[in-house]
């Protein structure tokens, strides 16, 4: 396995704006290929679907290399792949789909580790029908999301369970398959947000035991598009359909008005840019996808281990959680600082990294809120050992 991280950072420009990029969770910067392929795809001739000329079928072609693309990523079928604006616009239509036979009584589980974009539309569901709300809780010592404790959340009355695959803020990775198996033994649905694990680790929809699958392109690069990957293709069919056409079909069916024809063409680009991250991997785009990732988990799994360890050697600095399994991702107080303030030093040291005041979400529940807010740290394909030692002396400078 070959992850050559300098020939990697070589692919992005933005890279020479002199900063250091600590903000990977809201998105990475763009590949050269993929804003290439954007632009491309502007200047070509692109109509609607449908038609019997080449215009059209150019449209056709390029939702269909979309469709196969997002399929490579996670194991699926093209069939059941649903492409949209972005993961929170797809989310909530599927809330509303999947909700649409919920009673009064009926449950769902959701789980405190969840970004707010996979909860805010099933908390709304719930209570539009009347069904019970269960949470699932995380370890606050380690920030670990325990499987076990969903065998007594999910009960007959479990219609969905949706759990997050990684935390964009503290970098965990929940045993989802564990969680799922729970959920089918009672007939449940599971839908999992995979948006911050697509980026570093493989992605498999059957062996994750998820009925539908989230992602989104800006996680990794690629431009504003989302993408609902159904494992059943045939659970499209039993969905109330949101399409404008009255005949729409399959993954159209929650699909709305026009595809953005360039942006999916970008999605395209990102998606083999991501299995062309280890520059040894061969094969198909799949095994050359999960070759890549693996790579890619390797790597990210040493610096953000040592990144963890040096931060935990600062007196002044507390590391939030302390999970086993891992995006890199991190979270951090400073002792006597507010976020705000420790951000805004950062920044002005030439770092890129957010704050969060702990008002909310999953910081609420760990009461960050109470000792100033936590800076979140998350590092992308281009982080490397150099940026992790500045951020090391620059934080241990604040004193």
């Amino acid at each position: 396995m070959a992850f050559d991280v300098a020939r990697i950072r070589g692919l992005f420009p933005a890279l020479g704006d002199g900063w250091i990029h600590f903000d990977g969770a809201a998105g990475m910067l763009i590949p050269e290929q993929v804003a290439s392929a954007v632009s491309t795809a502007m200047r070509a001739p692109v109509s609607g679907p449908g038609g019997a000329f080449p215009a059209s079928h150019r449209a056709e072609s390029i939702v269909g290399a979309a469709r196969r693309a997002v399929a490579d990523l996670v194991g699926a079928d093209p069939a059941g792949v649903v492409l949209g604006p972005s993961a929170s616009v797809l989310l909530r239509r599927l809330a509303d789909a999947m909700s649409d036979r919920w009673t009064l009584g009926d449950e769902i589980v959701v789980s405190r580790l969840d970004d707010e974009a996979n909860l805010a539309p099933w908390l709304r569901v719930a209570k539009r029908a009347g069904a019970v709300t269960r949470w699932s809780e995380i370890d606050i010592e380690t920030c670990e999301l325990p499987a076990w404790q969903y065998e007594s959340l999910v009960t007959a009355r479990t219609k969905l369970v949706t759990v997050t695959a990684a935390s964009g803020s503290v970098g965990t990775r929940p045993d989802v398959p564990t969680v799922a198996e729970f959920a089918k033994r009672v007939g449940a649905r599971v839908v999992v947000d995979a948006t911050y694990a697509a980026p570093f680790v493989p992605l498999d929809i059957n062996s994750s035991g998820a009925d539908v699958m989230v992602v989104s392109a800006l996680a990794w690069g690629g431009p504003s598009i989302g993408a609902l990957v159904f494992r059943d293709p045939d659970l499209l069919e039993r969905l109330p359909s949101v399409s404008l056409e009255p005949e729409a079909q399959g993954p159209a069916r929650l699909e709305l008005g026009p595809h953005a024809y360039p942006l999916l063409a970008g999605l395209v680009a990102s998606i083999d840019y991501l299995a062309g991250l280890d520059d040894a991997a061969t094969g198909s785009r799949r095994e050359r996808l999960r070759t890549s990732l693996n790579s890619t988990k390797s790597y990210h799994a040493g610096l953000i281990a040592q990144l963890a360890t040096e931060l935990r050697s600062l007196r002044h600095v507390m590391v939030i959680g302390d999970a086993m399994r891992r995006v890199p991702s991190l979270a951090f107080t400073v002792a006597g600082r507010k976020a705000p303030e420790v951000a805004e030093y950062l920044a002005s040291q030439g770092m890129c990294a957010f704050a969060d005041d702990g008002a909310s979400g999953l910081f609420e529940s760990l009461g960050v809120g109470e000792v100033g807010g936590a800076v979140r740290i998350s590092l992308a394909h281009y982080s490397n050992v150099f940026e992790i030692n500045q951020l090391v002396r620059v934080l241990n400078d604040l004193r």
